[in-house]
């Protein structure tokens, strides 16, 4: 897609914040340029950085989700409050790295399981087929194996069209070991190798079930017979390594801000410290094998609402040199969210009414109501942005979600009275709204 075309499909989920959105949109369609230049000048082409600045709910999350969605790239999103110093109790900053290279392998995993969708198919049925109809032995004459395949091929069709799922039949199936994949490098190592001790060979285990059953039970292994994961594994570490986009949240939480500088967190700025050399550009070791983050994208985001981005450690500041700043919503933004987006909450509460029978039509004046009452909130508490909605418009709809089977089949209007009614009373009394709004 070219930045016009990232932005105009971030335009449909997302109102405003056009200096973002262009930023982001270079930065990938950066990334397919680079894959067209000759080897030799990518190596020296690396991705710019970005950094997003603004308060909470204006949009910086959801531009990210959005765009790993359209671009179909190895993508993770990590909160970086949740990692700690190496030393500290808490996740280690490589495994950002690990999470990415599994993403990666995941993605490529799903594209070669759609491809290879037949032969998978062909397999289970084939499978399922000698359950039910066994082999002959080999001594048995031509004729008697010519009216044995006649006889498995019709098998096989009423199996695959649904006709045998009630049948009951044994099948082996493999017992799945499951390996924590958050741990540290070494200790992800040690885990396999004591699986592989204590459980040398893989357990089957012997089950009834009935061939519908049985058709998503052997999934697993028709993956591993008709897959090439070592393949999979080398091209899910190249496209992490080459297209990779890491989203960094709450940048902010680790930043030491001056006020702080008397109780310094010695782990906040470990984290920075730990950051570094991954946003740099080093290497990390993953089950999957080495891998270099010097050509990911990193888009880091958060409010600095206690802190400031010169509070990071220069070091860092200096390895995100694109830095957008995101508006904060007005009142007209939280109306165009409600009507305009795609996915707006209002039309998630209709479908969700409509499985009720229950016909949800909101008043222009009430849309324009909620709009306000949820902006006025906003500057008189907190201000947590396009959330506040999801709590005015849970509120005006509570009594009507309740008490579904008296409107059952009824059209309900919403009007501005009655946003007023529910709402008014609560955005005025200050006190009232920071605990229920």
């Amino acid at each position: 897609m070219t930045p016009r075309e990232i932005v105009a499909y971030l335009d449909d989920y997302i109102i405003g914040q056009s200096e973002a959105k262009k930023c982001v949109a270079i930065a990938l369609r950066n990334r397919y340029r680079r894959m067209n230049l000759p080897k030799e000048v990518q190596e020296e082409i690396t991705p710019k950085n970005i950094l997003m600045i603004g308060s909470t709910g204006v949009g910086k999350t959801e531009i990210a989700r959005r765009m790993a969605k359209i671009m179909g790239l190895p993508f993770v999103k990590v909160e970086a409050s949740k990692y700690t110093e190496v030393g500290f109790v808490g996740r280690d900053v490589e495994s950002i790295v690990r999470d990415l290279v599994l993403a990666s392998v995941n993605l490529v995993e799903k594209e070669y399981k759609q491809k290879e969708e037949q032969k998978i198919q062909e397999y289970i049925l084939n499978k399922i087929t000698q359950k039910i109809l066994p082999p002959l032995p080999s001594s048995v004459s031509e004729q008697k194996k010519q009216e044995y395949d006649q006889s498995f091929q019709k098998m096989k069709e009423r199996v695959r069209k649904g006709e045998m799922d009630s049948l009951q039949i044994n099948i082996e199936i493999s017992r799945s070991l499951v390996i924590d994949e958050g741990l540290p490098m070494d200790m992800a190592k040690m885990q396999e190798s004591l699986i592989k001790v204590f459980s040398p060979q893989e357990q089957k285990q012997k089950r009834e079930m009935s061939v519908k059953e049985a058709k998503t039970a052997l999934t697993q292994e028709a993956l591993k017979e008709c897959l090439d994961y070592e393949a999979i594994k080398q091209e899910g570490l190249k496209r992490a390594e080459q297209k990779g986009v890491i989203f960094i949240d709450e940048i902010d939480k680790i930043a030491v801000g001056a006020k702080d500088s008397s109780r310094q967190d010695p782990s906040k700025e470990g984290v920075q410290r730990d950051l570094l050399p991954i946003v740099e550009g080093s290497v990390v070791a993953t089950k999957y094998g080495q891998i270099r983050t010097d050509y990911i994208l990193f888009i880091a985001a958060g409010a600095f609402a206690f802190s400031k981005p010169s509070d990071l450690i220069p070091e860092l500041q200096g390895r995100f040199p694109l830095r957008v700043e995101l508006e904060s919503l007005t009142q007209e933004s939280l109306y165009k969210i409600l009507t305009q987006v795609k996915s707006s909450i209002i039309r998630q509460y209709q479908l969700l009414l409509q499985t009720e029978d229950i016909t949800l039509d909101f008043e222009d004046e009430a849309i324009r109501e909620l709009a306000r009452l949820s902006f006025d909130a906003n500057q008189k508490t907190e201000n947590i942005g396009a959330r506040r909605l999801h709590t005015t418009i849970e509120r005006v709809l509570e009594d009507i979600s309740f008490a579904c089977e008296e409107y059952t089949g009824k059209q309900v209007l919403v009007s501005a009275a009655m946003v007023r009614e529910k709402l008014a009373d609560l955005v005025e009394n200050v006190d009232l709204a920071r605990y229920i709004l």
